[in-house]
Order: structure tokens, then sequence, then C-alpha cells
């Protein structure tokens, strides 16, 4: 992961302890509306893919056992981690592309019901991405996957030369010469494996992503509604589909890309279809970049214009990341993918704890700031939710003191000690485990291990706890009780 040159050691402190009094007066306490649903305290556990479902996208045990562990904690709202909208095989994430997985998906909604003592509202976040592969070995690659064509062969030399003797000669010559024949997009290809854009024309079903996914969106969160989540949290943010879509990066030419007008035209799009499949209490929000943090990305001006217009649209709630996309992700290593936390847009994303002047906590809070005044001053009370090194009281206090955002959510923090917030709001904030920020998670997410804290396994072991195949770790983490 790139990392600041500054190399400025951070440390995150529990701060000052409310009482059980003072947290119960408290903005973090108090409740808030998304749309129809009501949150009965301002605390957001955002979605995080903790690599627990089957290769086929099922819930498994495991995927129980993790979110009823959050739900142990009673924030206001967890977000389910981020849930593939088609029907096709994308690893061990959840999806919810087809009727079979609703079983699963209810058996969820009842274990965080039940876990929470009907505390917590549920919400599934709905993705969508498209395809990347991973870095080819240089011989199969030109063996295999390049496309050969005259443009080579004039390049080469020789017009009249068999496709057989291209990829055999393209093979045998150093980087830098197969650099001045490749096309860029083949060059990337070899150099960090093929990556599909929203730009990329050329092909059928890109071309009809606008027709395609206001569909596949309205209804996936139509069984969302169905297996008995609370609302839906529609996925524009980071280095997938609908992102892509709103970044200034994206030049399509039919009326989706270029101006920000239409760029956000099909995020409008799939919110305008996802209200029209579900009832009137099922809350419906999205969540989506206050800045890109990449070389010609969208900012925050972009992102305020489109705060707006999703505010304008309907939207029950905003929730506001930074980052983490694959444009200036670091190269992989090869028979690897790309990896869009590697690079500076993933830093401020997940900022560590080694970090330059500004730290590595609440460089989001700004933007977000901005963003949510941008709304307001349109007329809209929508709420914003916003996230990014936020750990403890003083801090989310703070953030809702000064119009930061409406809502906290800590990611990092939840997964140290999910009962965090349940602990300040019972005065016993000085129990709490806070996060050292050394992204020991973010590590095992990249390489799609079993997302763990390294926090947990300083604890001593209890009979009954799952642990990882090799045994080393805890599968979640340890059980809290509160006092008498």
């Amino acid at each position: 992961m790139w990392r600041p040159p500054q190399r400025i050691r951070y440390e995150a402190s529990a701060g000052r302890i409310p009482s059980a009094a003072e947290a119960a007066a408290s903005r973090l306490f108090s409740p808030v509306d998304i749309g129809p649903v009501r949150l009965l305290q301002r605390t957001w556990v955002p979605a995080m893919v903790p690599w627990r479902a089957t290769e086929e996208g099922y819930v498994t045990e495991d995927v129980i056992d993790w979110y009823e562990r959050f739900a142990r904690g009673m924030p206001g709202a967890i977000v389910l981690e981020a849930t593939g909208i088609r029907d096709v095989p994308s690893g061990p994430l959840l999806r919810i592309g087809h009727d079979r997985f609703l079983p699963g998906l209810r058996r969820l909604v009842e274990t965080v019901r039940r876990a929470s003592e009907g505390r917590t509202r549920l919400l599934v976040q709905l993705i969508d991405f498209l395809v990347i592969r991973r870095r080819p070995e240089p011989q199969k690659f030109f063996e295999r996957f390049l496309a050969v064509t005259d443009r080579h062969r004039a390049a080469l030399g020789d017009p009249g030369l068999p496709e057989a003797e291209v990829r055999a000669r393209l093979s045998a010559m150093s980087e830098q010469n197969v650099e001045k024949i490749l096309a860029p997009d083949e060059w990337e290809a070899l150099q960090f494996g093929y990556r599909e854009r929203v730009s990329d024309m050329q092909h059928a079903h890109i071309r009809n992503l606008p027709q395609v996914l206001p569909g596949l969106f309205a209804e996936a969160a139509l069984r969302a509604e169905e297996a008995g989540f609370d609302g839906v949290e529609l996925h524009y943010a980071h280095a997938y589909t609908m992102a892509s879509f709103l970044s200034r990066t994206n030049t399509r030419t039919d009326g989706y890309g270029g101006p920000r007008e239409n760029r956000v035209r099909l995020p409008l799009e799939v919110l305008a279809e996802v209200r029209k499949h579900v009832s009137n209490n099922f809350a419906v929000g999205l969540r989506f970049l206050a800045d890109e943090c990449i070389d010609g990305g969208s900012g925050v001006d972009d992102a305020s214009y489109f705060g707006v217009a999703f505010a304008r649209a309907g939207a029950d709630f905003i929730s506001l990341s930074r980052g983490g996309k694959f444009d200036d992700a670091k190269q992989p290593a090869i028979g690897a993918a790309a990896y869009p936390y590697t690079g500076r847009s993933g830093y401020e994303c997940m900022p560590q704890f080694i970090s330059d002047e500004t730290g590595p906590f609440g460089r989001n809070a700004k933007p977000s700031a901005a963003i949510r005044k941008a709304v307001r001053d349109a007329g809209s009370q929508v709420p914003v939710v916003c996230t990014g090194g936020i750990h403890n009281f003083d801090m989310a206090e703070d953030y809702l003191a000064r119009g930061v955002c409406d809502i906290v959510g800590a990611a990092r923090q939840t997964l140290a000690d999910p009962d965090w917030f349940r602990k300040i709001r019972l005065g016993q904030g000085g129990d709490v485990r806070v996060c050292e920020y050394t992204n020991y998670c973010e590590g095992l997410d990249q390489k799609h291990k079993p997302v763990t804290c390294q926090l947990w396994d300083k604890l001593p072991s209890a009979a009954g706890e799952r642990r990882t195949a090799d045994g080393r770790r805890r599968m979640t983490a340890p059980v809290w009780q509160p006092p008498e």
C-alpha cells in the first residue's frame, strides 16, 4: 500500500469517557430517520467484506456469526457487505441476483434482529462490478490473450506475418520494445491484468449498461425487501461500475459520460427504478465518494453536485467515503489481480497510523461537511453518513455538533470492538478496545482471506470459538458481557 513520505506516527485514543447519563443525552445516541426507517441512535457500521460466503455467494455459518457479533453491539444500523446483483460467479462474496439466495439472507436478518434485541436496523449494500483479471504470465498473454491484428504485423515490419509468428516474436522481445508495439490497453492488460471500463464502448455489454443496470438493481432491492431488510445502500463508491459512471474519467459519448449532468444520469435512473419497485416503508440510500483522490478524478465540487442531485431525487440517506480506485493501484504480482487500495487513493480510503501532517483520523470530515452544506443549502434534510478513522465518543459527538454529518460510521473501530458503541452508551467506555489502524484487516482483505482483527487474538481464547482454517485466528471478536 502507498504510504505518505512524511512517515509521522499517530496513536488512536479512547478519549474522554462519558457517563451513561451523558451518553444518553448526547447527539450520538439520539434517534434519526433515514426516510421511513427510524434508527434508535446515530451509529452506523459500514459495509465490510469479510470473505466468509461460499464461492457460489451463499450465506454460511461464518457469515451468520460475523453479523451476529456486530449486532450484539446494538448499533443504530449495520450495512451488509457489498452483495452482487448479478447471477454470475464472483468468488466468496454474497449475492442477491436470484431468489435461491433468499433463505440464507432471511436467516441473516432474523439473526441480527434477535442478537440486537430489535435495536439495530439492517441494510444491504448492492454492488455491480465489471470484469477484472489477474496479471498474466507474459508468455501466456502473447500465446492466448492478445488479439493479433494487422497493426501488430505492420509494427513488426511484415504485413503478411502469420499469427503464430507474431505471437512468437512479441514473446521473445524486451519489455521496452513490446511497449512500443502494443496499444495502451494491451500494454495495461499485460502489466496489470485486463480490466473493463464503463467507457469501453466497443463492447455491446458495456454500451448496454444503462439499459440493463436499473432493472438489475431494482430486482435485487425487491429481493432485499422480501428477505426482511430495512433498506438498501446502492454502492456508487470506489472502483466499481456505478462509481465509474460518476467519475470525471468517464468519457462515454452516449449521454452517460462527460459533463456532470451526464455522469450522474445513470445513478439517478437506478435510484428511481429501485424506488419504483420497493414499498414506501423501505429505505433507499446510496454511498459515493466525497473525493476520488486520483489525478483527473472527481473532487468535492463534483460530489457536492451529486449529493444535491441525489437528495432532490429522494435518496433516504447519503453515505460518504473517499478514494479506493484502480486508477492508481500498484502493479500486482503475476497471477494476482490489481487491488484498488494500494495507491494514494487507497490510502485516503483506509489511512494507516503512519501518515502525513493531516493524520489518519478524520480525513473525510471536511469534504463531508462541504457536501452536507451543499445539500442543506439546496433545501434537503437528507441524513449524511460520514466515515473515516472515527474511533471515540468526543470525535463522533464533535462531528454531529459541527454539522459534518448526521450519522457516524466506523468500520475498522467497530471491527476492533463491535461493542464500542454499546460500551459508551452504558458508561463503560473505558473498556473499549481501540483500533490501532495498522490495517492488518486490510492486508487480509487484499489476499481474500477471512478478515479478522489482530487485537482479538491478544485476549485469551474461549471454548467454542470458531477459528480460521489454520487455527491461528479468531473468526469473531471476543465476547463482552456488560456489567450487571
